[in-house]
């Protein structure tokens, strides 16, 4: 997402996350425990959550270093021999960086059998411009290749060129060019409501090339001039992904908080749980909003995430996003 200005892409602890640095931090007790817990026979997973939760992402990245000196071996590959499962995934992405483990979620989208459109709708519609710039950078370090590059082998049509422009937007910063609120709502609606067929590249021109404050003044202005709001509009005159990246757009300009509630809601609702979606918005927003999220989850689902995540999610894995959720609201 287009923010203007962005926040730091630093992993010091939000104000609004539930996880915050540990005031009484002792890497070398922390590094003691993590081996206990997986040295010799079987492993005591309580103790690697106990550890991992409360722990900044900062602080998680010390321990891993220390650990690799103490042992010779690197935590992530320690865990992920010990582990398994959505346990194991939950927590690698702790003692992920940030950028890279947002990089690999997206390599993951894109590189398996089969596009996972709706995770680079979620990436690129949540992250901010910083966050932009830094898992495209990891995404170069890791694969040898610019991220716009595999994006344009990978997803096609204005759902694809609507992703590439984000990820260049952020790169090279054009939110620096002059933007003119009232002469973009004015192609929207003519694109749109005004129009017999949509012209759907105009909305991906704009909605793409504007920062927060700009979308939020389209937003209001967009509904005086139009019976529908810019979001009924997309909805009533889109399909499929190009629908819900645009929709999705629209949404975080108004509250990326609670675009994730909804997106943790879907997550959870209906047969079986999508464990992935769970992990990746819980670990990813711990430091940085995950109270806003809560917030607004139980006004829009009348329920709490601690208690939704209690009723679906179960075992170390349930108590690992249990920790990280932080409690009952």
């Amino acid at each position: 997402m287009l923010d203007s200005p962005t926040p730091s892409l630093s992993v010091a602890s939000s104000a609004r996350g539930t996880v915050k640095a540990s005031a009484n931090f002792k890497m070398a007790d922390d590094v003691s425990v993590l081996r206990k817990a997986m040295e010799g026979l079987g492993t005591t997973e309580k103790k690697l959550v106990d550890v991992l939760t409360q722990r900044s992402n900062a602080q998680r990245l010390l321990i891993s270093d220390a650990y690799q000196k103490a042992t010779g071996r690197a935590l992530i590959d320690d865990l992920k021999s010990d582990t398994g499962g959505d346990f194991e995934d939950v927590l690698v992405a702790l003692v992920t960086p940030p950028d890279v483990y947002d990089c690999r979620e997206i390599i993951s989208a894109i590189k398996g059998a089969g596009t996972t459109e709706s995770v680079l709708t979620e990436m690129f519609a949540s992250r901010t411009n910083k966050q932009i710039v830094a898992f495209s950078a990891a995404y170069l370090a890791e694969t040898g290749k610019a991220l716009s590059h595999d994006l344009q082998s990978e997803v096609s049509g204005e759902y694809g060129k609507a992703l590439i422009l984000l990820s260049e937007y952020g790169l090279y910063h054009v939110h620096l060019r002059h933007f003119c609120t009232h002469v973009s709502l004015q192609i929207l609606y003519e694109a749109g409501e005004k129009k017999w067929g949509t012209d759907e590249s105009k909305f991906v021109d704009i909605l793409c090339h504007s920062s927060v404050p700009q979308l939020r003044q389209t937003m209001v202005e967009y509904k005086s001039i139009s019976k529908k709001s810019l979001q009924e509009s997309i909805e009533g005159e889109m399909s499929g992904n190009l629908e819900d990246l645009l929709v999705a757009i629209v949404k975080c300009a108004k509250s990326t908080p609670t675009y994730l509630a909804e997106r943790l809601f879907k997550g959870m609702k209906g047969p079986g749980t999508t464990e992935s979606i769970l992990t990746r918005i819980i670990v990813s927003r711990s430091e940085l909003d995950l109270l806003d999220i809560r917030a607004d989850y139980k006004k829009l689902f009348g329920t709490s995430l601690y208690s939704a995540l209690t009723s679906e999610v179960s075992g170390d894995y349930g108590e690992c996003l249990k920790r990280l959720c932080g409690g009952e609201d």
